[in-house]
């Protein structure tokens, strides 16, 4: 679990580390900005639509959370849709639902509808953005991954920088019916990110010989058999009890910080002061990640990112005013740039570029149910104790469990996948050597004859043998 799977991508072309992969690589960094920071940037307009719709903080949450369960649960739908029609086409589709929602929200009467249009829809097409852009990045970049990664995911905490300001700007300048309809038309920025994923394209000596393999790829819509790789399957397990608990203080630090008495932009400064934290933390754990001694170890440099992030929400669960947010949100930052910046590269490293696209379908769509019932789970235990600490509190066990699911699993299994052999040739010369252990001197000698033998009779069939004291059998 803990090697780095290398291959040469699906098209059987070398990721080129850099020419057009920084146009790639900044049109992910787009994308990741909007579909990490939207769910987060959103949450600014919560008391306005209380107020509006008489509704409770969990009935707010579930906004975010829809939009994180359909960036997550409709993973396997995008990867089918990736390997059908290719990343350019879906990422333009997913633009323009992206921007709908959106705009159709700012017309709605009701928080079903707005559940539906910004929650369904808008989701919708942030996932049809978010995974195809995350396997372009892959096939472009190779050596330079974990760096590429680290600067994609960076994307995050930028666009949560500006857009939780924005959103109260909006807010107070047009209503949240205005704010949405201006956040639709930003949306449709997408489009362009998806125009600048351009495929890679095999060299034209070698497009004859690879056709039929690329069309039996094709049919393959999407691989069950990464559930075969046990590092896998104990990835997608921790992950998934990782997001229970890792979106949900971001949602509710504003809140925290509204009902401590502070003024609504006083209160939104705290995402902004997360996002600039969280700017520099996810490149700098990116050029770590990438150092040659620490990559093939990555996934346990991952989960310490998971228990940092965990001891920061226990430790930010005993804040009582404006400066104890101030310092959780810092480390909080840092520690939750650490995770964003690693969590596909280590899925990466897990599953190789054949797999990928399939793998991140899967993965998601495991950790859907979780993030569909963190934050509201979170909203119903504050609506009935009315205390923060507690939400806190639960978020960062869940992140610590996640952690330790992952460390210990990959200890566990560690030794046997570095002992495993990755490719049919190195199965059969593992068989080979097996069986060569096993064998009696006296087998051995009958071999030796027999290729002996077979070598003096059929030198046609061999090639020229040339005998001496050093190299005769």
């Amino acid at each position: 679990m803990g090697a780095v799977v290398a291959d040469d991508g699906p098209s059987g072309v070398k990721a080129p580390d850099g020419g057009w992969g920084w146009a790639v690589l900044f049109g992910c960094f787009i994308i990741t900005g909007f579909s990490y920071a939207f769910p987060k940037a959103v949450s600014v307009f919560f008391k306005e639509l209380i107020r509006e719709f008489g509704i409770g903080y969990s009935d707010t949450a579930w906004i975010s959370s829809i939009l994180l369960a359909m960036l997550y649960g409709t993973g396997p739908l995008c990867s089918v849709c990736v390997n059908r029609f290719g990343c350019r086409p879906v990422m333009l589709v997913g633009g323009l639902f992206a921007s709908m929602g959106m705009v159709i929200a700012s017309f709605c009467t009701s928080i079903v509808q707005i559940y539906l249009t910004a929650g369904v829809i808008t989701g919708l097409g942030l996932a049809l953005n978010f995974q195809p852009s995350l396997i372009m990045l892959n096939r472009y970049f190779d050596k330079r991954r974990p760096l590429a990664n680290g600067l994609s995911a960076a994307g995050s905490p930028v666009f949560l920088c500006a857009l939780s300001p924005l959103g109260q700007i909006l807010q107070h300048e047009y209503g949240w019916r205005g704010g949405f309809l201006i956040l639709g038309g930003m949306l449709l920025n997408c489009c362009v990110c998806g125009a600048l994923m351009r495929p890679l394209e095999p060299p034209k000596k070698s497009e004859a010989t690879k056709e039929p393999a690329e069309k039996k790829v094709k049919k393959k819509l999407l691989d069950f058999s990464v559930f075969k790789d046990g590092g896998f399957v104990i990835y997608a397990l921790a992950a998934s009890i990782m997001v229970l608990g890792l979106f949900v203080p971001p949602v509710f630090v504003v809140s925290y910080a509204k009902d401590l008495g502070y003024q609504d932009t006083k209160a939104a400064f705290l995402l902004t002061i997360l996002g600039f934290i969280d700017i520099f933390a996810r490149p700098i754990c990116g050029m770590v990640a990438g150092l040659k001694w620490v990559r093939p170890r990555c996934v346990y440099l991952f989960s310490f990112a998971m228990i940092f992030n965990g001891f920061t929400d226990l430790m930010g669960s005993m804040s009582v005013d404006y400066g104890g947010l101030v310092v959780f949100c810092i480390f909080f930052g840092i520690s939750y740039g650490m995770v964003g910046a690693l969590q596909f590269e280590v899925l990466m490293a897990i599953v190789g570029t054949h797999k990928f696209s399939s793998a991140i379908g899967l993965v998601l769509l495991a950790e859907a149910m979780a993030v569909l019932i963190g934050p509201p789970s979170a909203g119903k235990l504050l609506d009935a104790t009315g205390r923060y600490m507690f939400v806190f509190i639960i978020a960062g066990i869940e992140v610590t469990t996640s952690a330790l699911v992952l460390a210990l699993g990959n200890f566990f299994c560690i030794k046997k996948k570095s002992e495993e052999p990755h490719t049919k040739e190195e199965v059969a010369e593992r068989e080979e050597l097996n069986k060569s252990e096993d064998r009696t001197p006296e087998d051995a000698k009958v071999d030796s004859i027999e290729v002996e033998q077979f070598l003096k009779d059929e030198p046609e069939k061999n090639g020229e043998v040339v005998t001496n004291p050093e190299t005769c059998v």
